[in-house]
Order: C-alpha cells, then structure tokens, then sequence
C-alpha cells in the first residue's frame, strides 16, 4: 500500500471515529428532546460524517490505483477531506449554537465563496484521481 493511500485510509478511519462520537451525541439530543428528535444540525453533523467517512474510503482505493505521483494523489484528496472536515465541523457549529434549522435561509454573502470552494475542491480533486485511475487502469 503506497504511503498517501494509508494516510488517506487513516484519516477515514478518524472521520468515522468522529461520526461515533457524534452520533452519542444526537442519541443524547434525541433522549433529552420532548419530541424525540435531535436538533436538525446535530442530525445532519452525524449522517454527514458516516458518509464522509465511507466517501473518504473510496477515495482511498482511487489514491492506491490511480497513475498520477504521488504528491497529485495526496493533494487531490487532502482537498477533499479538508472540505469534508471544515464542513462537518460547521454543521456541528450550527447543532451547537441551535440558531437554525436551513442554513441556506439567509445565508451571509461569504456562502457562495464557501459553496463555489466546495464544488471546485470536491468535484475538482475527484476528477484529478478519476483522471488518474482511468489512464492508468483502463
């Protein structure tokens, strides 16, 4: 196993650690609810990390067969998890401070930057290890 691919395995292993951790958390916003629900941010912070954490494991396979060196490899995915981390990170801010339930209703103006870094980084740094896999596996 190339060096980038078990970091990147590494690092989906600690996103899904966290998605544990998370979910205890909504368990215990779900106890202490009257309706039984969790706020819906605290909610989305933990479907989000289980998803995160099995999308960065994905990442990891086209890391290990993709063609590229190395270094485009990992920093096709450091992108990638970077975004997925600062982005569970705000959904848990937003459980946190419980001042919304949509995020996108009245967003402040820095949300398209925000959104336009996301589409870039995440689309971008995936289609760099398609790219990649498929020049070197097909």
């Amino acid at each position: 196993m190339r060096t980038e691919t078990a970091f990147v395995l590494f690092f989906a292993g600690l996103i899904f650690l966290w998605a544990l951790v998370l979910g205890v958390w909504k368990w215990q916003a779900m106890t202490n609810s009257p309706n039984g629900l969790a706020h819906p941010y605290v909610d989305i912070a933990h479907r989000a990390a289980l998803l995160y954490a099995f999308a960065t494991g994905l990442i990891a396979v086209f890391v290990e067969l993709s063609g590229w060196p190395s270094a485009v490899n990992f920093a096709a995915a450091a992108a990638m998890i970077l975004l997925f981390v600062v982005t569970i990170a705000n959904y848990i801010r937003l459980g946190l401070r419980r001042e919304t339930d949509n995020q996108m209703r009245n967003p402040p103006p820095s949300m398209r930057f925000v959104l336009a870094a996301l589409i870039v980084g995440e689309i971008g740094g995936f289609s760099v290890l398609l790219i990649g896999f498929a020049t070197a596996q097909l």
